[in-house]
């Protein structure tokens, strides 16, 4: 049995958890997973559930989280190995793809023939299909189709006929071919009424003979459409509309998707916003009406801030979503997300985690090889064990609070000396270009080669938190530096706060950093 702390929403209070016993009886708390998932599409093969969200320019991309229970997660794998969507900019060499990359995307299994498939819109104007015959396994990418399945959702029809729904207000299907790969026809379905205003966020359903789109009004709505056939007429009912929410300070559960348990149960996974730190997945039951319309069960008038746990047996396990990582394999593990494809002849793991300088900048949003990792809400602590002794005259490496407004810790040699510093005021404009690299708030002189980093940020949903930075020369004794950096609770950035571990040159090739250890922990 793995034990581990879990937020408790209803007490609002850290409590420890143990998954991999029998299901429990009682209640789960929301969120199920307090990160940074959003757009999640969520669907079960076997007793596994799988959750499917979006990643923007983080790479690899379309993150995929496992479930033996509904309630306790871990990371799978990811559906997208490298932003490899014909630009440069996805690789921070021909310009920058901040908030592009992958947004809400689709993911299902064809038992037909064992295959997973992951399909996205890029950019507005093209779609990637991606497959495996298994998540945590190789993906694959088999095909550019030049239609753009915006806000997609995939339906594989019980005669293995394969559907895509998309589009925003403007709402069509799309058929494929036989092997998922290519698009056989596409039409218009359905246009939202003025009155609702827009809809996009499809996911794509069949039951009991009638087909389901399933859609959202951003960011304070859901609703559904049903038809007899895949290509309409459809009617549509509302399923909420500013329902109270479950996280205290959080927006309106929305968009997401819908998933049948081994016993017959739905379940409705959404969102909330909840900045700075990111968009979180709920959990709700879904009752279905005699005539065959969806709703969801709420508890005094909301969505439940908990609900009983699903019948589900299992005796499998998850591993925990935070810790501590030594880098003692080649490969990262699927925690771990750099800011755009990262040039992998410049890193490399197995004794730690090797970071050669790729870059030569002076503004840390234009630095490749920065690694990244979600932040567990409602707050916690990352430390970052770093070796420096190989690093070289006008390097830079540390740790980040990454975002649009952003701030750091981490080592500066500069000629002869080396300090560890706190640099505020980076920040870029609502077009992600860089309006401020940063300025030293404070620095202290440093020797011996090692260095521990420490950020402690508090992401409860709201204005006014903050991360704080400190660092220590034993890893005993931490000392505070700088000033705290007020987060950015906007969401025009979409993604949430993340740590980011970075190495970067401002004058020449060649130095390098070795991080011994990551550790992130929540109280």
């Amino acid at each position: 049995v793995v034990q581990y702390s879990d937020w408790d929403g209803t007490n609002q209070q850290w409590q420890l958890v143990k998954v991999g016993a029998t299901a429990p009886t009682g209640t789960f708390t929301n969120p199920i997973v307090w990160q940074d998932f959003a757009d999640g599409d969520i669907i079960r093969v076997g007793d596994a559930y799988y959750y499917s969200a979006s990643t923007m320019h983080y790479s690899p991309g379309a993150p995929i989280l496992r479930s033996y229970d509904l309630v306790h997660w871990e990371y799978a794998g990811h559906s997208v190995p490298s932003l490899d969507f014909d630009s440069n900019a996805y690789n921070l060499t021909g310009g920058r793809a901040y908030v592009k990359g992958i947004w809400a995307s689709a993911l299902n299994y064809r038992a037909s023939n064992s295959t997973f498939y992951w399909l996205g819109c890029v950019e507005f104007n093209r779609t990637y299909v991606y497959t495996a015959s298994s998540v945590d396994g190789t993906w694959q990418k088999r095909a550019r189709i030049n239609n753009c399945y915006y806000d997609a959702g995939l339906l594989v029809d019980d005669n293995d006929t394969m559907y895509v729904a998309y589009g925003n207000s403007t709402l069509s299907v799309a058929q494929l071919s036989a092997d998922g790969l290519s698009e056989v026809r596409h039409q218009q379905v359905f246009s939202t009424p003025s009155s609702v205003g827009t809809l996009e966020g499809s996911r794509f359903y069949k039951r009991g003979g009638y087909y389901y789109i399933w859609v959202t009004r951003p960011a304070n709505g859901q609703y559904v459409l049903r038809s007899t056939s895949p290509w309409g007429p459809y009617e549509m009912r509302q399923v909420l509309l500013n329902m109270p929410t479950p996280v205290s300070g959080a927006g309106i559960p929305h968009q997401g998707g819908l998933v049948q348990t081994q016993n017959g149960a739905w379940y409705y996974a959404a969102f909330v916003d909840a900045y700075p730190g990111g968009r979180i997945p709920v959990l709700a039951p879904i009752s279905w009406s005699a005539d065959g319309w969806p709703s969801v069960q709420t508890v005094n008038g909301g969505w439940g801030a908990s609900y009983p746990t699903p019948d589900i047996q299992t005796s499998k396990t998850v591993k925990p979503m935070i810790g501590a990582d030594t880098f003692t394999t080649a490969a990262l593990g699927p925690q771990w997300e750099w800011n755009h494809n990262p040039d992998n002849t410049k890193w490399s793991a197995g004794n730690g985690l090797r970071l050669q300088t790729a870059t030569v900048t002076g503004d840390l949003y234009s630095a490749r090889n920065t690694l990244t990792q979600r932040i567990q809400g409602p707050g916690s602590t990352a430390t970052v064990q770093l070796d420096y002794s190989a690093m070289a005259d006008g390097d830079r490496a540390g740790l980040a609070m990454l975002r649009d407004a952003s701030a750091w810790i981490g080592v500066r040699r500069d000629g002869s000396t080396t300090r560890v510093s706190m640099v505020t005021g980076l920040a870029m404009d609502g077009s992600w270009n860089t309006t401020g690299t940063g300025t030293e708030a404070a620095s202290a002189v440093v020797s011996g080669g090692r260095i521990w980093l420490r950020a402690t940020a508090d992401i409860r949903p709201g204005s006014g938190r903050q991360a704080r930075f400190s660092y220590s020369t034993d890893g005993v004794t931490f000392t505070p530096l700088g000033s705290a950096l007020t987060l950015n609770n906007a969401w025009q950035f979409f993604m949430g706060y993340r740590y980011g571990v970075f190495n970067y040159a401002t004058k020449s090739l060649g130095g390098a950093v070795t991080v011994q250890r990551f550790e992130q922990t929540a109280p």
